[in-house]
């Protein structure tokens, strides 16, 4: 049984609470998402190790229930003062 957006968006918050998650079904089917994923966390680490991250979260799901996750992750931009 696919994964449901609620459900992905809920795993990867409770990981990164301050997480700005965008979701995109790619096919309508539930096994392909593209996801943006925006965190403090992620400062200071590099692209594989926030990568990471978001797939600990997601707790073994990517490649099985979660069949394919196009991913992208970033740091919060600095406002301008």
């Amino acid at each position: 049984m696919p994964m449901n957006e609620e459900e992905i968006t809920r795993l990867i918050k409770d990981a990164l609470p301050d997480a700005v998650v965008e979701l995109k079904d790619l096919r309508g089917d539930g096994d392909h998402f593209q996801a943006f994923v925006e965190s403090r966390e992620f400062i200071g680490k590099t692209r594989v190790q926030q990568h990471q991250m978001v797939y600990a979260a997601l707790q073994g799901r990517v490649g099985g229930v979660l069949h394919a996750l196009a991913l992208n992750t970033s740091t919060p931009r600095q406002s301008a003062e």
